[in-house]
């Protein structure tokens, strides 16, 4: 909250949601299969989703704006 900056609205993580693309993939996940995609919001800055698609419901785990020092210059990447 003490970063407004950095604040998502529900509408961007829609957004990934539907128009995103899956970048990396989590099979083995202890909360189940899980996934993060990665959309663009407002402004076009990039917005990661970590989520847990089941056949009954669709879970957002969390969502983030993510640090360009730990990822790739297209965020698809981690550079770690």
């Amino acid at each position: 909250m003490s970063r407004p900056d950095r604040m998502i609205s529900s509408e961007e993580i829609e957004d990934v949601i539907w128009n995103g693309e899956v970048i990396e993939d989590y099979p083995e996940d202890r909360r189940g299969h899980s996934c993060l995609m990665l959309g663009y919001g407002t402004g076009r800055r990039a917005v990661h989703v970590v989520c847990v698609p089941k056949d009954e419901y669709f879970a957002i785990i969390t969502a983030y704006v993510p640090d360009p020092e730990v990822w790739s210059e297209d965020f698809k990447r981690r550079k770690v």
